[in-house]
């Protein structure tokens, strides 16, 4: 094996275990609460200051996930062959990796930003890690304990250019809260077995994917239409983006609906994949129309 192969397979190994993927989704909506406070205005310097605290942050508390998951991860088809479960990569090594990128991302965003936006993101990180994770095996309210630090990134975002927790980003706090409920719930009913298998209790209904379920992924999504207009009436945006948000709504409502009405993994799937189209068309229309 040459040296070239062997440091690309160990960054791959590093970006698997830091979930960059999901990662970078979650970093956009800090930057997105950023630009959105009414002061601020663009600057790069600012903005890949945040994605690289964003980033290092999220990916130490995906790391701390899984070293607590890796025996977890064995059992399930889609994690199995991730670096730890996998043993590419050794317990310790994945913990001296949280641990630096913990501290560099909130080190970044202390001296960057601001001492707020620094003690939510190591909050958020924390309770990712250490709270949300166990609890996956204890009952269904993790997703409800989840759902927090994944709807933190925007008010941290916002906290970092307001340097302070004002309504508008609470308003997009809420947005991003609400949606990960029918996101979530759509993705564990299509891995019902596999989160089974593992013992993760992540549906709200007992007995698994049923009409309980779907109903409350429906309220969810019908409680987001009047969450979307809310940086409307705060005077953040325009009319225009209060108005896609509530088509998207409308949208991502019908996509429950239709899991409602026929309770199975395809309607499930498109309510998932509809998730992310109403998440990014809210937070492109709410940046483009910011008053």
């Amino acid at each position: 094996m040459s040296f070239s192969y062997a440091v690309a397979s160990k960054a791959r190994d590093y970006f698997q275990l830091m979930k960059f993927n999901l990662t970078f989704m979650v970093v956009f909506s800090s930057v997105w609460g950023y630009l959105l406070v009414p002061e601020v205005e663009f600057s790069l310097l600012k903005v890949l200051f945040l994605f690289a605290g964003g980033l290092l942050v999220s990916g130490s508390a995906n790391t701390i996930n899984q070293i607590l998951e890796k025996n977890t991860d064995k059992l399930m088809a889609r994690t199995a062959n991730r670096p730890l479960p996998a043993g590419r990569i050794s317990e310790t090594e994945a913990a001296v990796v949280a641990v630096i990128t913990g501290a560099g991302g909130i080190a970044i965003m202390a001296l960057a930003f601001n001492w707020l936006s620094a003690a939510l993101s190591l909050f958020s990180l924390l309770l990712y890690g250490f709270v949300y994770t166990p609890w996956k095996k204890w009952n269904s309210l993790a997703v409800l304990v989840g759902a927090i630090p994944g709807a933190l990134p925007p008010l941290i975002g916002w906290a970092a250019g307001a340097d302070s927790l004002s309504e508008g980003g609470w308003a997009l706090f809420a947005i991003q809260f609400l949606w990960q409920f029918p996101h979530f719930w759509a993705i564990a009913w299509i891995a019902h077995q596999d989160y089974t298998r593992a013992g993760f209790k992540l549906l709200p209904a007992a007995g698994g994917p049923n009409k309980m379920t779907a109903l409350q992924a429906v309220t969810y999504a019908l409680l987001l239409i009047p969450a979307g207009i809310a940086p409307y009436l705060l005077k953040l945006t325009g009319s225009i983006s209060a108005v896609i948000c509530i088509l998207a709504g409308v949208f991502f409502l019908y996509r429950a609906i239709v899991l409602y009405r026929k309770l199975d993994v395809p309607a499930a799937r498109k309510l998932m994949f509809g998730s992310y189209i109403y998440l990014t068309v809210v937070q492109l229309a709410l940046l483009a129309d910011k008053v």
